[in-house]
C-alpha cells in the first residue's frame, strides 16, 4: 500500500486539519478552484469548512463556487476556474453523467482535476484521482445492521434515496439491497427520493407514514443521508410513534445531529461518512506536482458503523466544530 492510500485510510475527525511537509512545500501559494454542490446537508457544510481549512492550513488560495445542487453551476464554475488559470481543481459532482466536455477542456488546458466523495461517468484520465467511500460498502454496512439487528423477524423498510442520479443514491441503494439480499423476512415496501435534504426527507417520510396504516406496518427507514433521516424522525413523532422504537432509523454519514437523536433514543445507527475528502485530495495533489507521482484512481475513505453504544454525546461534541 502506497504512502497515498495509508494517508486517505487514516484520515478522521480527529486528524482532519492534519498536515504533512510535502503538502506544504508545493502547494504554497498555488490557486485551486473548487467547485461544491452545494449546502443541502450538513455533511456538506462540513466537507466545505474543512476543505476551506485544509487549503488556509497549506497555504492555498481557494476559489470557492457553491453550486446550489445544479449541475449547469457547477460546469460554468469550472469553465470560469480554467479561463482563470487555476493550478488545480476540486469537484464535489452533483451528479455522475454530463462531465466529459468540461473535463476535456480542463485537461486540455493541463490543469489537474481531482473529485471529491462522489465520481463521475467519464472517462478515468480525464481526472487525477477521486477520493470518495466505498458507497456500495457504506449501503452494506447499514443493510448488515438491520439484518443482525432484526433477526428473524419480519421487517418493512421504507428507503429515503439521495438525489436521482447521484453516485451516492445509486451505490448506498445498491449496498443495502446486497446486504439484505436472501433474508425474505426483510423487504423494501417504500423508496422514493428525499434529495439527502432534511424537508424533502420529512415530507416523503410523512407519505410513506399515511400510506402504510399510520406508520405501523414500517419496521425501519433506511435514509441515504443523516439529514433525510433527521426529517423522518420528525415526520414519525409528528404521527405520534416512537423513532428508533415504533421504527427503527438507520442512516449514514456521521453528523452530528443524528447523535443527538442517538442520545435521545431516537435514531438506531448511522454509518460515518469523513467530510474530510480535501486533506488526502491535497495530499496526492502534491506528490503529483513534485516529481510526476501518479496517485491511485480511486483513494478510499473508512466507511464505519456508529449505534448508541459508540458513546454518541462524546461523538457528537467531537464533530459540532467541523461545520455541521
Amino acid at each position: 500500500m502506497n504512502i497515498i492510500s495509508k494517508l486517505a485510510i487514516a484520515a478522521s475527525l480527529a486528524t482532519a486539519l492534519t498536515s504533512v511537509t510535502i503538502a506544504q512545500d508545493n502547494l504554497q501559494g498555488l490557486v485551486v478552484g473548487f467547485s461544491q454542490i452545494g449546502s443541502e446537508s450538513g455533511w456538506r457544510a462540513a466537507e466545505t469548512s474543512v476543505t476551506k481549512q485544509q487549503a488556509e492550513a497549506l497555504g492555498v488560495d481557494l476559489k470557492f463556487a457553491d453550486a446550489q445542487q445544479k449541475q449547469e453551476n457547477q460546469i460554468k464554475a469550472i469553465r470560469g476556474f480554467i479561463a482563470q488559470g487555476v493550478d488545480a481543481i476540486l469537484v464535489a459532482p452533483v451528479v455522475a453523467t454530463g462531465w466529459d466536455d468540461v473535463l476535456a477542456e480542463a485537461k486540455e488546458a493541463e490543469i489537474p482535476v481531482l473529485l471529491l466523495d462522489r465520481g463521475v461517468d467519464a472517462p478515468e484520465d480525464l481526472y487525477l484521482t477521486m477520493v470518495a467511500s466505498d458507497q456500495v460498502l457504506e449501503g452494506r454496512v447499514a443493510g448488515d445492521w438491520l439484518v443482525a439487528d432484526v433477526g428473524d423477524a419480519d421487517c418493512k423498510v421504507v428507503e429515503l434515496q439521495g438525489t436521482v442520479g447521484s453516485t451516492p443514491a445509486i451505490n448506498r441503494k445498491q449496498g443495502f439491497e446486497e446486504a439484505i439480499a436472501g433474508h425474505d423476512n426483510i423487504s423494501i415496501i417504500r423508496s422514493q427520493t428525499g434529495d439527502f435534504t432534511r424537508a424533502k426527507g420529512k415530507e416523503v417520510m410523512e407519505g410513506f407514514i399515511k400510506a402504510e396504516n399510520g406508520g405501523a406496518d414500517i419496521c425501519a427507514v433506511y435514509a441515504h443521508n443523516d439529514d433525510m433521516a433527521v426529517g423522518a424522525i420528525q415526520a414519525i413523532k409528528d404521527a405520534g410513534l416512537k423513532p428508533g422504537t415504533d421504527i427503527k432509523v438507520v442512516s449514514i454519514d456521521g453528523v452530528p445531529d443524528i447523535f443527538s437523536a442517538m442520545v435521545a433514543g431516537e435514531a438506531n445507527a448511522t454509518v460515518e461518512l469523513t467530510p474530510n475528502m480535501a486533506g488526502p485530495a491535497f495530499e496526492a495533489l502534491a506528490a503529483y506536482l513534485k516529481d510526476g507521482t501518479v496517485p491511485p484512481k480511486t483513494i478510499i475513505t473508512e466507511s464505519k458503523l456508529y449505534t448508541p453504544a459508540d458513546d454518541p454525546q462524546g461523538e457528537y461534541d467531537t464533530r459540532k466544530s467541523l461545520g455541521y
